[in-house]
């Protein structure tokens, strides 16, 4: 019973400190809230077999928000790189279709010549 407290107790903690933001949690965040919640739970159920679900809870909690926030860090970094990569895909692709365009343009003129 107590380990199953103890993991509701993390969880909510996430919970609520995650909807004190008026914004969607980002993937960094996302990342150090499920490990967070993982890391207590899966503490708290070894800390029952040394007979301390609390301190394991406490302490797979830490370390799993660590590792979670790690983790979703590079995520979004690897999301911020690709929506940066595809902000330049589509400049070059408007700077292509302007000189098209342009092309297209002398091609009429010096067809009228």
């Amino acid at each position: 019973m107590r380990i199953a407290g103890a993991s509701i107790l993390v969880a909510c903690a996430c919970l609520l400190l995650g909807a004190c933001s008026g914004q969607p949690l980002s993937t960094r965040e996302k990342g150090a809230a499920y490990g967070a919640v993982g890391g207590a739970a899966t503490g708290a159920i070894i800390g029952a077999f040394t007979g301390n679900p609390g301190a394991g809870a406490a302490i797979g909690g830490g370390l799993g928000l660590l590792g979670g926030a790690l983790i979703g860090n590079s995520m979004q970094n690897r999301q911020n790189e690709q929506a940066q990569t595809q902000a330049q895909i589509q400049q070059q692709q408007r700077e292509i279709q302007r000189q098209q365009y342009e092309i297209a343009a002398l091609r009429n003129q010096a067809g009228g010549q």
